[in-house]
């Protein structure tokens, strides 16, 4: 498709012959082929705004509000806090564990569905597998020298019942938790 075509380009002071890359063109209502000017590895046209890495469209998450004040407890909870306990309740089993929040890596964790609680306990989700699991993982904390975390919970989680029960067994084996309610 593409032709070398020379044409006769008339510089000031002077004619000189300069050849040019051209892809033919067509449109769609006429018969008669242009031609137009084509980059000569077709790349280019699909540069970033930059003209840096072709075929790259990475884009960071902007803010909606980009002068909006971040108060000192939001930059700094993560430092304060740095623990938080996640607890999980299927209809099979309950899982709770805590995690450090700047490094995401889980000091200590427990459930039910692990081999030294399962032949212990009638039922895996109960109310007293979910004191077990608090037990187990007080422990565990306590080994990991965590005594503080902090716990939210989920939207439709509501704080009551089996949840209730596995904060409260924290809370009775040496474990401060802070729950935060919305």
């Amino acid at each position: 498709m593409l032709k070398l075509v020379s044409e006769m380009l008339c510089v000031r002071g002077g004619q000189k012959m300069r050849p040019f890359l051209c892809a033919q063109i067509s449109g769609f209502h006429t018969s008669m082929p242009g031609l137009a000017p084509r980059s000569f590895f077709g790349v280019e046209d699909f540069v970033d705004d930059d003209n840096s890495r072709p075929y790259t469209y990475q884009k960071g998450k902007k803010s909606k509000n980009p002068n909006k004040h971040v108060s000192f407890k939001q930059r700094t909870v993560a430092y304060m806090e740095p623990f938080t306990l996640d607890v999980f309740i299927s209809k099979r089993f309950v899982s709770a564990s805590i995690t450090h929040r700047v490094t995401c890596k889980q000091v200590a964790v427990a459930g039910t569905n692990s081999k030294d609680i399962k032949a212990v306990l009638k039922s895996r989700s109960d109310i007293p597998a979910c004191l077990s699991v608090g037990q187990i993982l007080s422990d565990r904390a306590r080994e990991a020298d965590v005594y503080t975390a902090s716990y939210t919970p989920r939207d439709r989680d509501k704080f009551e019942g089996k949840i209730r029960a596995v904060v409260q067994s924290l809370i009775d084996n040496g474990i401060d938790i802070k729950v935060y309610l919305d």
